[in-house]
């Protein structure tokens, strides 16, 4: 016998998104430093695009490589903080549900599109360093062509099934997402369904995106520091692993949001959701910010072109 009070509906008209739940009064001040994040992500990752588009001698695979991060970096946060703001500012929760799954696309797409580079520019970083002096033979402009298609189709294939999964289940009881924005596994759980399969692919694309580029990365890593270590002068081996280490609080400030996101998610529910939810967008927004101060301004090349562009009093 089914239950008259339950109403199935395979594709809600709208979801309501709540913002942080439990910290509704203090949603003006949060969207103070998210919004200054984000305008330094815009102005930041703008720069960057610039600087290397006009100065030549940047034309080269390390600046290849940031303009993808950059463009990832506008593109992921872009498609989140508007809306995030609007329901700060003006309390508008409503989103369409084509909206919804648009979003949890791009989200999800450009998350892994994002992890991807991250390997490439490991990638970059360790041939640089040991082996220097084939860097433009085995890193050529058609290699890096290659490398940069490869990382775009696996962040859009791997993500391609999150939407249809997301307008297969049939939706019941609530259409009221207790979140920012929409995701994956937020929007599978409100469905009447038996969501195992969106569950169980969520956590496949975990582990074989981000989860395998962080094992990569690591190796990376490994060679890089034990390439840091024969260098002859311990000036050098500073410098180098002075930018090695930042590039690497910049991964990890990239990863473990994420990481832990998904793991609380699936197996520790009882956690307070605001919790969760500043997690969540800590992910979105700091990495934006922070990759083209790092990658960026800590770069000679990048920072003496900055100053050429900035007039001195």
């Amino acid at each position: 016998m089914s239950d008259s009070n339950t109403t199935y509906f395979t594709n809600p008209s709208t979801f309501i998104l709540l913002g942080i739940p439990g910290l509704e009064t203090a949603h003006v001040w949060i969207s103070i430093p998210f919004c200054t994040m984000y305008a330094i992500a815009i102005l930041g990752n703008v720069t960057i695009l610039f600087i290397v588009k006009t100065e030549p001698s940047l034309h080269e695979p390390m600046y290849y490589f940031l303009c993808m991060l950059a463009v990832t970096d506008l593109v992921l946060s872009t498609c989140t903080l508007p809306k995030m703001l609007s329901i700060f500012w003006f309390n508008s929760r409503e989103i369409d549900f084509g909206a919804c799954v648009t979003q949890l696309y791009f989200v999800h797409c450009f998350t892994a599109t994002e992890s991807g580079i991250f390997v490439a520019m490991a990638l970059d970083r360790f041939v640089a360093i040991c082996d220097p002096l084939r860097h433009s033979t085995i890193l050529t402009n058609r290699v890096v062509a290659k490398i940069s298609l490869a990382v775009v189709l696996r962040g859009c294939i791997l993500t391609l099934p999150y939407p249809f999964l997301a307008r297969h289940w049939p939706y019941c009881r609530t259409n009221i997402i207790p979140h920012t924005h929409c995701e994956h596994l937020l929007v599978v759980k409100l469905s009447c369904a038996d969501i195992r399969v969106s569950s169980y692919y969520g956590l496949f694309v975990l582990i074989s995106g981000m989860g395998l580029d962080m094992f990569l990365i690591a190796l990376s890593y490994i060679q890089i520091l034990r390439a840091i270590f024969r260098l002859p002068t311990k000036e050098t081996r500073l410098k180098t692993f002075g930018t090695c280490s930042s590039h690497l609080c910049v991964i990890l400030a990239f990863y473990i949001p994420p990481l832990l996101v998904s793991l609380m998610s699936r197996f520790l529910p009882m956690l307070p959701l605001h919790f969760q939810s500043l997690i969540a967008n800590v992910y979105l927004l700091v990495p934006p910010m922070l990759n083209p101060i790092i990658y960026g301004m800590r770069t000679k090349q990048i920072r003496v072109r900055l100053l050429r562009l900035v007039p001195l009093s």
